[in-house]
């Protein structure tokens, strides 16, 4: 079995109901819904949560809620990772053994059925652990710096101070829009950041992580140009 499992607790703090709040006129949770069952790859699409309100939207938007997901588990301190095992361990129990897992993030209204797929032939023919979806850094990271605490600038790594920009090494970060994986190494506890992970890269105009309310207005403005078929960031 292929499942999509979507985390989407009800205790969002920096957003107050940021699973369900309206983004660009649907629920955000329903991007994320949309983008699993479009990809025509899955099983099952299974909302994970343990808000009444967010399981009824999702049902509505097309996914299932068979379970209530643990209290212990829809605190600050769970992990993605333990909510995806759980969800895993419960389907493999009630249903059949799950072979790939894909974990979509419920707050990524810029994932792409297209990318999903994708991602998972890369998994499957890599033989690797997991697949993670990244794009690059805009600036070097080797050039960063820090404000210290007299309120000076500090470089990270000075002895870049005079190296130039294109022959400082490319830097890649994760995207929080979803990633795969295969059951047994959630199981083994196994990282997603290291050697048994392989990359899937995805252009940096369709990147936006949504924690403050200023990077939510912020995805909504790019989400529209997108949709008028726009690339923010890129020169015409």
């Amino acid at each position: 079995m292929k499942l999509a499992i979507i985390p989407a607790r009800g205790g969002s703090k920096r957003i107050p109901r940021k699973n369900v709040r309206p983004f660009a006129g649907r629920p955000m949770i329903a991007y994320a819904i949309d983008a699993a069952r479009e990809a025509g790859i899955f099983d099952r699409v299974i909302v994970s949560t343990d808000d009444a309100e967010i399981a009824a939207v999702a049902r509505e938007h097309g996914a299932e809620t068979p379970f209530t997901r643990p209290a212990e588990l829809a605190d600050d301190h769970a992990t993605t990772a333990d909510v995806v095992r759980h969800a895993v361990d419960w389907v493999s129990a009630a249903d059949r053994p799950v072979e790939l897992v894909c974990c979509i993030y419920a707050t990524a209204p810029f994932v792409r059925a297209e990318d999903i797929r994708a991602a998972g032939e890369a998994l499957a023919a890599s033989g690797a652990d997991y697949c993670l979806p990244v794009t690059t850094f805009p600036f070097p990271i080797q050039r960063a710096v820090r404000i210290t605490a007299e309120g000076r600038l500090q470089m990270f790594q000075p002895e870049h101070l005079n190296t130039r920009s294109q022959d400082l090494e490319e830097a890649y970060h994760d995207v929080g829009q979803f990633f795969w994986a295969r059951p047994e190494a959630l199981r083994d506890r196994k990282p997603v950041f290291g050697e048994g992970t392989v990359p899937f890269v995805i252009p940096r105009y369709r990147v936006q992580d949504i924690d403050t309310p200023e990077d939510w207005e912020r995805a909504e403005i790019i989400y529209k140009l997108l949709a008028a078929g726009a690339r923010p960031g890129e020169q015409s």
